[in-house]
């Protein structure tokens, strides 16, 4: 699946050092602003403890885990929208991009450069935010001169030119909220309306990154003020805290040395695991397995994907010849124990091309071609 997570954050926040932990790749994280000129793109498997339990009944002899690809962006600096610094080149990243990691430094260390006088992540955020909304409203008035075009052209043609005039409205009314710098409104305009529109780097859904010191890690990043603006701001739920600096160097140890040294500093469980859980969530992204004594294998699909769709992205012949699939859950399955006692229960269904996957599904296609 082309899905994508991009990073995002002004320059010498922890963004590469963060990207380096997320995907174990070697990109470098030196102390000074564009580092990172070109978008790193790297695949991240998701964790998922269910993978361990199926291996223990299947037995299978190698595991697939389903996975998140992560894009590790230029930093921006004020004035991207007009080309300063990388702007070009980070607002076109930004578009490809399906999730928007804000990336926001909560630390104070005088020798990390940063491209203000004061820590301040509230105010890094707008900065950022502000330069989609520049670009956003480029993009806006660019259609709009198309649509006043189009509708000359459709005076004839009664449907299409109904269609033109209702995105031409919705337009207007997005520009007012640009124009007053209400990025919550926009989203919400769009996000509420039926009427389709160009794609707008405002509007994407968001997670917000705190990258705190080390030495806060045994919680007391909790009295971090940084921190706790954010939590205010944004609310608990969308706020990740972490130590990218602490998590690339649990990537570089041993398992035994990892574990060692979470409990040295308090951890209960990786950092990045959290963001990739919750990157994937986010995403609208949910698991479906395929299970058999050769491997085990987790597929990720979109929320609301049929099973004919979901059979696609196993084998584009699944889906052209597709007839039925034999459906369970696993949580069934661990609640039970084996396939066999499933079928004794009737736990195992047949379901047709217009089955929902639900998250957890073990499926078995049968198809002809």
């Amino acid at each position: 699946m082309g899905i994508k997570a991009g990073l995002v954050g002004l320059p010498n926040v922890g963004k590469s050092t963060l990207f380096n932990a997320l995907t174990k790749a070697g990109v470098p994280a030196e102390n000074y602003p564009f580092c990172t000129i070109d978008p790193h793109v790297a695949i991240t498997e998701v964790p998922d403890k269910r993978i361990d339990r199926l291996l223990e009944i299947y037995k299978s002899q190698k595991t697939i885990p389903s996975t998140v690809s992560f894009v590790d962006i230029a930093g921006l600096v004020k004035g991207a929208a007009s080309g300063e610094g990388l702007g070009n080149q980070f607002l076109s990243h930004i578009r490809e991009v399906d999730l928007i990691l804000h990336v926001l430094r909560c630390f104070e260390n005088p020798n990390i450069l940063h491209s203000s006088e004061a820590i301040d992540p509230i105010a890094d955020f707008e900065i950022i935010v502000s330069e989609l909304m520049l670009k956003d409203l480029e993009s806006i008035q660019k259609r709009i001169e198309k649509i006043q075009k189009l509708e000359k052209a459709a005076q004839s043609k009664p449907a299409e030119l109904k269609e033109l005039k209702a995105e031409h409205t919705l337009l207007i009314t997005v520009q007012k909220a640009l124009d007053t710098g209400d990025a919550a409104l926009v989203r919400k305009l769009i996000n509420e309306s039926s009427q389709k529109t160009i794609p707008l780097l405002s509007t994407k859904d968001f997670l917000i990154i705190a990258n705190i010191d080390e030495n806060e890690l045994d919680g007391s990043y909790q009295q971090n003020p940084h921190y706790l603006s954010l939590v205010k701001h944004f609310g608990q739920e969308r706020v990740i805290p972490l130590c990218a600096k602490v998590e690339n160097e649990l990537t570089q140890m041993s398992e035994d040395e990892a574990k060692e040294f979470m409990e040295m500093l308090g951890l209960k469980e990786k950092s990045i695991d959290i963001v990739i859980n919750k990157s994937y969530e986010n995403l609208g992204l949910i698991t479906f397995f395929t299970c058999g004594p050769k491997e085990i294998h987790a597929w990720p699909i979109k929320k609301g994907t049929t099973i004919r769709n979901a059979a696609g992205e196993i084998h584009s012949d699944l889906e052209k010849g597709f007839i039925c699939s034999e459906i369970f859950n696993c949580d069934d399955l661990f609640a039970i124990g084996s396939e066999v006692k499933l079928k004794e229960q009737g736990k195992i269904r047949t379901e047709g091309q217009d089955y929902i996957v639900q998250d957890g599904d073990i499926v078995l296609i049968k198809f002809n071609v």
